[in-house]
């Protein structure tokens, strides 16, 4: 996946007095929000089409110590050190749309385009006998191309009443448009010379998510399920490995946070998102045909989000999101800037 893991962009606006006279008729009723798109929000009115740009830029840093050796006392070690430093950059522009096919459903799809680029750098020890050195590895990576095209699809299950919280299901279907990582160029090390932008797997996240207003806040909760598909490879990478089959991790996604109006225009928002993802398996052939299976680590992807939004007309609006890693799987920093705009379609 790629992974990578952002905010979502919320508009909250003062409810209207309730009318005098005769009642309105009956209609599926909605807090006065705008699609939270990440974690699946009050759906888009029937018959708008909301057209959204956006801009994201991710960074994430690497700095990681290696010690090889003996401990004799907690201030004394006897051994090697391996140091190892990376700068991982990644912008997407993408385009995203979302239908309001009836009150209650609604349909999206999103086109990312990828540009990744990495620096590495790594200090690796030698040991041949008595005799220790070193030597330095130094990289610059990059890559760019189309993105995984996504679709989803939110459903609005309750009508919100008797001061029960709007609930909405969702269901989210990644494609492989975009390059995998056993897609890139290698060299006949099985070194790669670029970048993926795409994960190489489909995968499937159902989720359910809660909605309470609580004017001028709405309170926000979502837990999801992301399924990413076993695939067989079948590509060699160097003379003497093999990928048989890889089954990426699956994982656990939880979010919860709140909106809260300024004014009229202007809302702002923060939040905590915390995806548990299982480890990933990968058979590896040899040359004489025989295999083994290994299994990378487990990680746990937290984040902080902020987000501001402010609407220029009806219409309209301009949304800043902020995402602050607070554990060490998860990207240092992700800014993403979205300006969603609607039109009538019937």
């Amino acid at each position: 996946m790629p992974l990578a893991v952002s905010l979502f962009a919320s508009q909250l606006v003062y409810a209207q007095q309730e009318p005098v006279g005769q009642a309105p008729p009956e209609t599926i009723n909605q807090p006065d929000v705008q699609a939270i798109t990440e974690f699946g929000g009050v759906l888009t009115p029937r018959g708008q089409l909301i057209i959204e740009p956006s801009l994201q830029y991710s960074h994430a840093g690497v700095n990681r110590l290696t010690f090889q050796g003996i401990e004799i006392l907690s201030t004394l070690l006897i051994g090697v050190f391996s140091a190892e430093e990376a700068n991982r950059d990644t912008w997407t522009a993408a385009v995203t749309g979302r239908l309001g096919v009836s009150d209650r459903l609604e349909l999206e799809a999103k086109v990312p385009y990828v540009y990744r680029s990495d620096t590495l750098f790594a200090t690796v020890p030698t040991v041949d006998g008595s005799d220790a050195g070193q030597f330095d590895i130094d990289r610059d990576l990059s890559g760019n191309g189309l993105g995984d095209i996504e679709l989803a699809a939110r459903y609005q299950i309750n009508r919100g009443q008797n001061n029960w919280p709007y609930f909405i299901a969702n269901l989210r279907y990644k494609t492989t448009t975009g390059d995998g990582p056993f897609d890139i160029r290698r060299d006949d090390g099985g070194i790669e010379r670029e970048l993926a932008t795409g994960s190489g797997f489909h995968s499937i996240e159902p989720s359910v998510t809660a909605l309470y207003p609580s004017d001028p806040a709405v309170f926000f909760a979502n837990i999801g399920y992301l399924y990413n598909m076993k695939d067989s490879i079948n590509k060699r990478i160097n003379d003497d490995i093999t990928i048989g089959d890889v089954d990426p991790g699956d994982a656990i996604r939880i979010s919860f946070g709140m909106g809260y109006a300024i004014n009229e225009r202007a809302s702002f928002s923060m939040g905590y998102k915390h995806d548990f993802i299982d480890n990933t398996k990968t058979q590896f052939i040899g040359a004489n045909g025989n295999s083994t299976t290994q299994s990378s680590r487990s990680l746990n992807v937290g984040s902080l989000l902020l987000g501001w939004s402010y609407q220029i007309k009806p219409e309209m609006s301009v949304n800043l999101g902020l995402e602050l890693g607070v554990t060490d799987d998860a990207p240092d920093t992700v800014i993403t800037l979205r300006i969603p705009f609607g039109m009538g379609m019937y």
